[in-house]
């Protein structure tokens, strides 16, 4: 029916009689506006920042990890690992060796998580473009070499310029400690520093990345690994680390576990999520105290329009038209808002996703606030304030019902 539309149509543009409804109503217009963009604009940045820290985790944390389920090590042998290397998704598997180990570098100690990687992590590890200082390499002719994190680096003073080595200390896992001797019972190796990467605050200040043939020296192992890390090629999706990882997991059976990126870092990822989650509530509250805006200014109009509702009734309106009437009157207000936030949030992201403009404080490893816009987040923005908006225009209505069938 036409006649709801071009009613509400008139009261929301028309000149009132009471300027005030004018004033509440825009009022209530520009608050949805303003809640609609922030909305959309802080989303944005959160995707921003989440898809930085992933593809900085992807750096250190492969899309698939077989570790033993019970236990350190194991060999990487047997049918299972023939299938995975004739894969075409698969990029490369790299086996590695890790332990937390003692460090001793010209006389300053601490701990630190000693990795020790094969030649083909050392060639394809995406580590290679976080370094900021030297290069990431752990073979100089004969001589092992080592990268550290940057705040590992900068506590014991590590710098590739210098010739000091990095002494790796492990207890012996063959030989009894001996209270004459407590230092027989040490097994020791000496790497040399090549690089230092950075990554995160948490990675950084406790990886060293080594040679996997210094870490079984050290730990005194002979082909045994702690893991294996699966990397898939460029162009395949979700989809395939989830195939990959079942066959796996059938093909291994339950000695091992598959871990996929999720599975490696939940509670990271998890605390994201919630994060983001949280973010949506908080910005959603608030887009709902400015909509109770819509309240008053419909609440009035109503009171105003009471001599065209006892027309309306005398024309043989029903109520039902008339109620639709006002809640219309009362939505549309909510979803002008709802446009023009839309356009300003939207040409804000766009504009700082493709240009940014705006700059990061300090020193950061991106120069401008990351904005990634998300069609799941314009849409879940448009129900939600729509939502708001129709549910915020429903209460005068009902609330006044009485008031209209007694006029």
């Amino acid at each position: 029916m036409r006649l709801v539309p071009f009613i509400a149509c008139r009261y929301l543009f028309a000149k009132k009689s009471h300027n005030v409804i004018n004033i509440i109503s825009a009022i209530s217009a520009i608050g949805m506006s303003v809640g609609t963009a922030a909305l959309i604009i802080i989303l944005s940045v959160y995707n921003g920042f989440d898809s930085l820290i992933r593809s900085m985790m992807s750096d250190v944390e492969p899309d698939l990890l077989v570790t033993p389920a019970s236990g350190k090590v194991f060999v990487p042998e047997g049918e299972a690992y023939d299938w995975l290397y004739g894969q075409a998704s698969v990029k490369n598997i790299c086996c590695t060796l890790q332990e937390d180990v003692f460090i001793n570098y010209d006389g300053k100690q601490g701990l630190a998580k000693a990795k020790g990687v094969d030649w083909i992590y050392e060639e394809e590890s995406p580590i290679r473009d976080r370094m900021t200082n030297g290069t990431f390499t752990l073979h100089r002719a004969d001589v092992p070499m080592a990268c550290a994190g940057t705040v590992l680096a900068h506590e014991l003073g590590i710098n590739p310029r210098f010739l000091s080595p990095i002494e790796i200390y492990f207890p012996s896992r063959t030989r009894r400690i001996s209270m004459s001797n407590p230092a027989a019972a040490i097994e020791c190796v000496k790497v040399w520093p090549a690089g230092i990467f950075s990554i995160s605050s948490d990675i950084d200040k406790e990886l060293l990345i080594v040679p996997i043939e210094k870490m079984r020296e050290l730990l005194e192992y002979e082909d045994e690994v702690s893991a294996v890390e699966i990397r898939i090629a460029e162009g395949y999706g979700a989809g395939e680390a989830a195939r990959l990882k079942k066959e796996l997991e059938t093909r291994l059976g339950d000695g091992f576990e598959v871990r996929d990126r999720f599975m490696q870092n939940e509670t990271l990822y998890k605390m994201m999520k919630y994060e983001k989650a949280a973010i949506y509530m908080i910005l959603i509250f608030v887009i709902i105290i400015i909509a109770f805006n819509i309240f008053g200014s419909l609440s009035m109009l109503i009171i105003e329009k009471s001599g065209d509702i006892a027309t309306l009734r005398s024309l043989g309106a029903p109520e039902r038209l008339i109620r639709r009437i006002f809640v219309l009157e009362g939505w549309l207000i909510s979803l002008t808002g709802l446009a023009g936030g839309l356009v300003v949030g939207i040409g804000f992201s766009l504009l700082q996703q493709h240009f940014g403009f705006i700059k990061m404080p300090g020193h950061f490893v991106v120069q401008a606030y990351p904005v990634i816009l998300s069609a799941k987040d314009i849409l879940l923005t448009c129900f939600s304030v729509a939502a708001i908006g129709y549910i915020i225009a429903l209460l005068p209505v009902m609330s006044y019902g009485k008031f209209m069938s007694d006029r």
